[in-house]
């Protein structure tokens, strides 16, 4: 038995890395808002949106694994080649947002903790998660897994913390698992909280990340039996990326609900001092830093994903790093607004679901491309409301945010 579990462990890691897209600064600042707004209202978003994160990130992952093929792969060979490059477009913009965020978010952990200048902080940023890149390229995709599963934990220590000082009311919570909004904001919350859990360059990558580790040809057996730890990779990262956003969600519906600033970052943490004492206060800080660090150390390699899938490119990683770092800076450097310029990140990253989420689902129902892996039809009815809803309240999101703007 032993041997077995010890067997099975060493196939895990792939899901890590992509979880580490569904705690980033964007979740965050959705988690921690709509906590604070909405007491429990949305616990039951966070975990909905979750369980919906693990079966695209199964899909996605299972796709790779029996094809040998990344989601971009499969699509440049079944797209017509006038359309790769408008897809290869917008996936590599989905990329770029990812980076906004993630980035901004390392920034302003950094002048939480030192009092940094956002501009010095996201430079930061850029350098270490490059570092971490560089470790993946040069001693391998294990190493990289292992590093950023590290930082996860850092993630999950730091976020969930403040449930030890400040315990959630358990009737509450699980009050908050009934479905139901209060106003046309609570909707727009929840489909910012969906939109920053669902992450299309996750869907990207994951299928690359197992095809990577466990490779295609002369599988055999064994393909089964890597499916199987596919599952259990899936469940356990997305249980420790779900638990770590419903706590998020928990903390602020407890100790900051009503507290005026909670909407941005720095209030969140200015809060949370108040509320919680400054030791909770800067594990959060460490928390949004890993995340930061971690999260656009993936979204770059994602990044690559794309670009090598779609158009069989590859570029030089400093130039890929510099290319989609640059918007970020350049927006800290004119003085935009940290929150505005997260909530934009996920408007356009809620324009990319449709493009990750509605092809993973054809393909992995398809027996000619998944054999006798295809999708059982109830899985696939399944992916396709999943889809569907996901979809549709990122549109809501898209047009709600357009009104708000207009």
């Amino acid at each position: 038995m032993l041997k077995r579990l010890g067997r099975t462990s060493a196939l895990l890691g792939p899901a890590f890395v992509a979880a580490v897209a569904y705690v980033d600064p964007g979740n965050v600042a959705t988690n921690m808002t709509g906590g604070a707004r909405f007491g429990y209202l949305l616990v039951w978003v966070v975990v909905g949106a979750n369980l919906m994160a693990g079966l695209v990130q199964y899909l996605s992952a299972k796709l790779g694994l029996v094809t040998g093929q990344s989601l971009p792969e499969a699509l440049r060979d079944r797209l017509p080649e006038r359309f790769r490059l408008v897809y290869w477009a917008q996936a590599e913009l989905v990329a770029v947002a990812t980076d906004l965020a993630e980035v901004i978010g390392g920034a302003i952990a950094l002048n939480l903790l030192f009092g940094l200048p956002l501009l010095l902080g996201g430079c930061i940023t850029a350098v270490v998660s490059l570092v971490l890149l560089v470790v993946q390229d040069r001693r391998g995709q294990r190493s990289f897994e292992y590093l950023v599963a590290q930082m996860l934990g850092v993630v999950a220590i730091g976020f969930l913390a403040g449930l030890v000082v400040a315990p959630p009311d358990a009737g509450s919570a699980v009050e908050g698992l009934v479905v139901r909004f209060d106003g046309t904001e609570s909707v727009l919350l929840a489909a910012g909280i969906l939109g920053a859990t669902v992450m299309p360059h996750a869907v990207y990558l994951h299928s690359a990340l197992v095809r990577d580790r466990h490779g295609h040809q002369h599988l055999g057996a064994r393909r089964r039996r890597l499916i199987a730890a596919t599952r259990i990779d899936v469940t356990v990262a997305m249980v420790v990326a779900g638990s770590v956003n419903l706590g998020m969600l928990l903390l602020a519906a407890g100790a900051l609900q009503g507290v005026e600033g909670t909407d941005t970052l720095e209030g969140a943490h200015a809060a949370i001092s108040d509320a919680l004492g400054p030791f909770i206060a800067l594990l959060f800080a460490l928390a949004l830093l890993a995340s930061g660090l971690a999260s656009t150390s993936v979204g770059c390699y994602a990044g690559a994903v794309i670009m090598a899938g779609l158009l069989r490119r590859r570029i030089p990683l400093v130039v890929r790093r510099v290319i989609t770092v640059t918007p970020a800076l350049v927006l800290i450097a004119a003085g935009a607004d940290p929150t505005w310029s997260l909530v934009m990140s996920q408007v356009v990253l809620s324009f990319g679901i449709p493009f990750a989420l509605i092809p993973l689902v054809v393909l992995t129902a398809r027996r000619d491309v998944m054999g006798e892996y295809a999708a059982a039809r109830h899985t696939t009815v399944i992916a396709s409301a999943v889809a569907g809803v996901v979809v549709l309240l990122n549109l809501a999101l898209l047009g709600l945010t357009f009104e708000a703007a207009v």
